[in-house]
């Protein structure tokens, strides 16, 4: 697979932020995505994510260097914390 340069792989992603927390989409959108970036200031939060899709809904996962960050993202949004290695893949991924 070919990225662009400097672009984070999802390897490299679950390796140095394992802490991940998963959101519905739909609750990410419009205000609440600036509620969302506003409370993730100052926290370890990769500036990239990932995103699966369960029972035809769309989730983004928010990754975290720090325990203590992803568990306060997760109880201040009502997130599913996940296990990078958990984590289900897109449809026709390997």
């Amino acid at each position: 697979m070919v990225y662009r340069k400097g672009e984070l792989s999802k390897a490299t992603i679950d390796r140095e932020w394992p802490h991940q927390v998963a959101l519905m989409a739909e609750r990410c959108r419009g205000h609440n995505h600036d509620i969302i970036h506003r409370f993730c200031a100052g926290l370890s939060l990769c500036p990239r994510g990932h995103a699966f899709r369960r029972h035809d809904h769309d989730m983004i996962v928010f990754c975290f260097a720090q325990r203590a960050h992803a568990e306060s993202f997760c109880a201040h949004f009502a997130g599913e914390v996940i296990a990078p290695k958990d984590r289900p893949r897109w449809p026709g991924c390997r």
